[in-house]
């Protein structure tokens, strides 16, 4: 593609660019596959198998809280592995972050069930859902800086999609896995999943995922720092205590990057941890859904996430062009009315249905893939990991910690009517849009400054 060809003008990149891309690329492709893994689990599995048999509702609420805690977690991570990574370099760190992420999600995989250890096993979930949180915390920051610090110069946004695309193809490889589970332990009843599934077929996925990071390690260890940051070591600028100074210094961008992120964050887990729930929830139901079987939706989903990728790579030529402030304000507007829409679209058969997700994930598309660039630029290169690190992971405890939580509480309070999820989505957009419309440009700034 051209946009990988180097200019001539363009001094010979420490990282090959084909390099850069893939490390990028393999590191949030594991991160979001460990939360697909997670998110499908606490859907079909956790409720039964870690909480009491009682209220289903409050099984599934119970679930998504622990789910929940990992959100929590993250802003801690990026401080942790934000200050390893702006004084000790990106590549230890992305290391490190890929490591803890790797072991947690594989010993979930081990965890006894609830009526195997009673409150031991609800507690050791809580446990290692706390460690993928931490190591989620420096993992994000770390690949969009290996991203954005290695891209030719007026490409950082479509070299910043890249760790983006994440996203999608990690949705694809765990719902895909899960997917031909359930369907060698087909079950009788489309509500639940088979004997099979619930004894042993779960624990598949988690425990592939020690292959992916044995992968995504090899590629990492190949790479050496960016050019950035050896520019931040030779200069002295190396800040020793990266935390307080971004808190001293920074602190308006901080902000600014938090509430950037906040409608794609909510976006994001009501397109695919919600949508799951509401997806395969009886007619009949005390709080009815779309009645679909597992496997039906799913697939649904997958062609729906197929739109969120093309749209990821699309969005990153629009904001090199328009700029990425520009690209997302309009995108944010059309998140907004998405949310207005919701009950009228749900209300349209399979065909509304699908429509729904395709619109969904490709607005999901087009206002995450400009962040891989947008938030490492609102910080100096010595404060970058740490900056963009805690923006991202702050605002996953206001978007994405609550939002699953919120979205079943306002689907139970609506009786089933999906119309104050939409609300919920619309006025947090609304918040993005008012920081996006205090914020400024930064295409053009200078990333090794």
């Amino acid at each position: 593609m051209s946009f990988l060809a180097a200019s001539s003008a363009d001094a010979a990149p420490a990282n090959p660019r084909s390099r850069v891309l893939l490390a990028s690329l393999i590191g949030t492709t594991i991160e979001f596959y460990d939360f697909y893994v997670y998110a499908t689990a606490a859907v079909l599995v956790f409720p039964h198998l870690f909480f009491p048999a009682g209220n289903e509702t409050t099984a599934l609420l119970a679930s998504f809280a622990v789910f929940g805690a990992a959100m929590v977690a993250r802003p801690l991570g990026a401080i942790f592995f934000g200050h390893l990574g702006d004084r000790r370099g990106r590549k230890v760190t992305l290391v490190g972050a890929l490591l803890t992420m790797g072991i947690a999600t594989f010993l979930i995989g081990l965890l006894p069930t609830y009526a195997m250890a009673n409150w031991l096993a609800p507690a050791l979930l809580v446990i290692l859902r706390l460690a993928q949180g931490f190591a989620l915390g420096g993992e994000w920051s770390g690949a969009a800086l290996v991203a954005t610090e290695n891209a030719p110069k007026g490409k950082r946004a479509i070299f910043g999609t890249f760790p983006q695309l994440g996203a999608p193809v990690g949705f694809i490889i765990a719902n895909g896995l899960f997917l031909i589970i359930a369907a060698m332990m087909p079950s009788d009843d489309p509500s639940r999943p088979s004997l099979a599934f619930l004894d042993w077929g779960w624990r598949i996925p988690f425990l592939f995922s020690i292959v992916m990071v044995a992968v995504g390690l090899w590629v990492r260890l190949s790479l050496v720092e960016s050019s950035a940051f050896e520019k931040t070591v030779k200069t002295g600028q190396v800040k020793r205590l990266p935390l307080a100074a971004v808190f001293r210094s920074h602190w308006k961008e901080l902000i600014l990057g938090t509430f950037y992120m906040l409608a794609t964050y909510v976006l994001f887990y009501l397109m695919t941890t919600f949508s799951l729930s509401y997806g395969r929830a009886a007619t009949d139901a005390g709080v009815p859904g779309l009645g679909y079987s597992y496997n039906t939706f799913v697939l649904m989903m997958i062609v729906g996430v197929v739109f969120f990728g093309i749209f990821t790579l699309v969005s990153g030529p629009w904001a090199d062009r328009w700029g990425r402030r520009r690209t997302l304000i309009w995108v944010t507007i059309a998140i907004a009315l998405f949310g207005l829409v919701w009950v009228p679209m749900l209300a349209g058969g399979s065909f509304g249905v699908m429509a729904w997700l395709i619109l969904g994930f490709s607005l999901m598309g087009m206002t995450f893939g400009p962040m891989g660039a947008l938030l490492p630029e609102l910080f100096p290169a010595n404060v970058r990991y740490t900056g963009s690190g805690i923006s991202y992971n702050v605002s996953s405890i206001l978007g994405a910690a609550v939002a699953p939580f919120i979205a079943v509480a306002l689907w139970s309070y609506g009786a089933g009517s999906p119309f104050w999820v939409g609300i919920y989505l619309t006025a947090m957009s609304v918040l993005t849009l008012i920081a996006l419309l205090l914020g400024k440009e930064t295409k053009d700034v200078d990333i090794e400054a």
